[in-house]
């Protein structure tokens, strides 16, 4: 078994803590007393992940056999999660490749032969043929791509089909091709409890006219926890929309989960606590800190980026969404979940270099905003970890550089709208309409590989809940620019960002360090 998660508070001859601080780091030595919270060790992988994932379609949850449910004649849809994760990308073979092979073989045994394959992307940017050949491995790509294995569309019109509305009023819109199905399959990888379930596929292959029921300020606003789906108003939307689906709809879902295997060798620092740290990884560290330190911003990216993880399959689960997704947040939970005892007055936080929707390409201020308020606040159950009106300190540089091939509406998004509103649901009352509808956005969407043009609304939004909770955000090394733009305070270190938030939180604030990557999440007591 893994090493369990584990809290410490720091002593006065403490060593310095490592921060991420995007595609570099930052090096301090922290206060006596902080209290650092440390994620589990890797829980141990399956002992052969082909053998589960055949007993899990001859021993589904809630439905018949996989081989059952196929017949010649049949049309099968394969729809499976893109590129956003798993972060960062795992050593092939992916997840996604060994359980749709396993998918294809009892399919050919039965003799079906109307089979596609979806990406589902919902309003993300396109995946590459590089990045799905990646996931799905040559074989799959060869025998479909592309005519029979194609990323979804959300601006098709005559691509999309409304199946019902739920009793809230919410459509529920999908791929044409999957509701004319006689079966979907569904192929998810769960990184963190947020994701799997319902959401798969009423974010996936779903339109805006459907996402817009759950992704906005209003609900998530009231989301209270993305990542514990009892407290979420996000996910008692989805899962209305997934009554409806599931009466109109045979949905066969195969959920997998990673242990937090995240780094090769010469990044495993990153992992590992800092009182644990040898000779070699010390040089790891101070080698890496340097280098990426001197070089320009843009080649520490692509280093970055270029890492590859070792993570191992840890479970899989198939048949019914609910039954499925309820083993899935177990497995999940044994990997992530680290009990602590109360709220701190003061969260510090290093933010990693990649999150889902920065994949090949840069972090911009609105995807700093969005890992920092929407997911890494979000890593709890039951109550923040930060009490009401406390302060976060993440560590970030929060450059004013954007990717306007995968992003190009977040810069007007960030010189725009926020020039004139940081409230997420002004934002969407004034703005929203001109990004969703712009022919050009629409275009790059569909033909390139850019994320819709609604998307930084979505993103600014989903740390709606985190503004109405903190009393402020400072952010260590933040350029001056991008973090006045977007509200908030900025410091040149951490002990400064600690004296700063003083005038928020009073003196002799408690103070804890959330020890992350890899990802975990606290049940705070």
């Amino acid at each position: 078994m893994s090493r369990p998660g584990f809290t410490t508070i720091l002593e006065k001859d403490s060593p310095p803590m490592m921060f991420n601080a995007g595609d570099g780091f930052h090096y301090e030595k922290l206060p006596e007393g902080t209290r650092v919270i440390y994620p589990p060790g890797p829980v141990d992988a399956l002992a052969d992940p082909n053998v589960a994932i055949e007993r899990a379609l001859l021993e589904p949850m809630g439905m018949e056999p996989l081989h059952e449910l196929l017949r010649p004649g049949m049309k099968l849809t394969i729809v499976f999660d893109d590129v956003s994760c798993p972060l960062p990308p795992m050593r092939p073979p992916d997840n996604r490749q060994l359980v749709i092979e396993k998918v294809l073989e009892k399919a050919y045994a039965k003799g079906v032969e109307d089979i596609h394959l979806i990406a589902a992307l919902g309003l993300h940017r396109r995946m590459t043929e590089k990045e799905l050949r990646w996931a799905l491995g040559k074989k799959i790509m060869g025998s479909f791509y592309p005519d029979r294995l194609y990323n979804y569309d959300a601006e098709d019109e005559e691509g999309n089909t409304v199946i019902g509305e739920t009793d809230h009023g919410e459509q529920v819109r999908i791929s044409k091709r999957a509701a004319e199905s006689d079966l979907v399959v569904y192929v998810n990888i769960n990184l963190v409890a947020m994701n799997g379930g319902h959401k798969s596929v009423h974010t996936g292959i779903s339109p805006y006219s459907s996402i817009r029921h759950h992704h906005n300020a209003h609900t998530l606003r009231n989301t209270k926890s993305l990542m514990d789906p009892p407290n979420s108003a996000l996910h008692g939307s989805v899962n209305r929309m997934g009554e409806v689906l599931d009466a109109n709809l045979k949905v066969f879902h195969i959920e997998t989960t990673l242990n937090n295997a995240t780094f090769p060798g010469v990044f495993n620092f990153m992992a590992r606590p800092e009182h644990e740290w040898n000779s070699v990884t010390k040089a790891n560290f101070l080698a890496n800190h340097k280098a990426t330190s001197k070089m320009p911003r843009s080649a520490a990216r692509r280093i970055f980026q270029s890492i590859v993880a070792p993570h191992k399959m840890t479970s899989v689960q198939a048949g019914a969404t609910d039954p499925v997704h309820t083993e899935t947040l177990k497995h999940l939970h044994r990997q992530h979940l680290v009990h602590v005892e109360g709220q701190s007055d003061v969260l510090m936080l290093g933010v990693p270099y990649i999150g889902p929707y920065n994949v090949n390409s840069i972090m911009n201020p609105i995807l700093v905003h969005n890992m920092v308020l929407g997911y890494l606040f979000n890593l709890y159950k039951g109550k923040p970890l930060v009490r009401e009106g406390g302060v976060i300190i993440a560590t970030h540089p929060v450059p004013n550089e954007f990717d306007d091939v995968y992003h190009p509406s977040y810069r007007p998004f960030f010189e725009e709208v926020l020039s004139q509103t940081t409230d997420p649901h002004e934002a969407e009352k004034r703005f929203e309409e001109k990004y969703i509808y712009d022919p050009w956005y629409r275009t790059l969407y569909r033909n390139a590989h850019a994320y819709h043009g609604w998307h930084p609304f979505t993103t600014w939004q989903w740390g709606a809940h985190a503004l109405d909770h903190l009393g402020d955000v400072i952010f260590v090394g933040g350029d001056p620019y991008t973090t006045a733009r977007m509200g908030y305070k900025r410091a040149d270190t951490v002990a400064e960002a600690l004296q700063i938030a003083q005038d928020t939180v009073g003196p002799n604030p408690s103070k804890t360090y959330m020890h992350i990557p890899p990802l975990f999440m606290c049940e705070v007591s």
